[in-house]
């Protein structure tokens, strides 16, 4: 049996160095040449991998993408337990997009300025795997919160997650537009006061 679980965990972490291969590959050819170049033939050649590896991680470019600018570092779940008034509810929220922020900046103005592209389909939440995605994480907060009669939304929550989620586009695109000068946490923090303030 124990010999069984070292082999898992070496299969684990082969699986895990082959994935971090993939993505340094993707990254690599997203920062030199943009999303225009980033195939997945260029990809596996970049990587040294094949195109099977490829495909038993990932089902295409954008959920390769998609899984790392998504798999950001684990937010603390106690800072996300039942909020105990609105106020508790709008700081944690903006907690979520602030750690975004830092995960946006760890990966680089160049590539999320190639990763924001209408060409890139993990953007589009109609065609999205079922990941942690911070608005995910955030309308099933949400949900508990109303749910608990903690929190009463002035519009529906889908419609609130949307515009969420279009702040923090806008919020990446102005960082991006001034290569990484804007004052990314700054504008992220007052822009979701701002509206949650209108929210609930």
């Amino acid at each position: 049996m124990n010999q069984e679980t070292q082999e898992l965990s070496k299969q684990q972490l082969k699986s895990q160095e082959t994935k971090g291969k993939i993505f340094r590959a993707a990254k690599s050819i997203l920062q030199k040449k943009g999303y225009e170049q980033l195939s997945i033939k260029n990809i596996c050649e970049e990587a040294g991998v094949s195109n099977g590896s490829f495909y038993h991680h990932f089902k295409t470019k954008d959920d390769l993408l998609s899984y790392y600018i998504e798999e950001q570092p684990n937010i603390n779940p106690d800072l996300l337990d039942m909020p105990k008034n609105p106020k508790e509810a709008k700081q944690a929220i903006i907690y979520v997009y602030l750690n975004y922020v830092h995960y946006c900046q760890k990966l680089g103005v160049e590539f999320m300025a190639n990763y924001y592209t209408p060409k890139n389909q993990s953007l589009n939440p109609l065609t999205r795997t079922e990941r942690p995605y911070p608005i995910v994480t955030v309308a099933d907060y949400l949900r508990k919160a109303i749910d608990a009669g903690i929190v009463s939304l002035s519009a529906d929550l889908e419609d609130i997650t949307t515009d969420i989620r279009m702040i923090v586009i806008g919020n990446v695109f102005e960082w991006c537009l001034k290569n990484g000068e804007a004052d990314f946490e700054g504008n992220m923090r007052r822009s979701l006061e701002i509206y949650l303030d209108g929210c609930f």
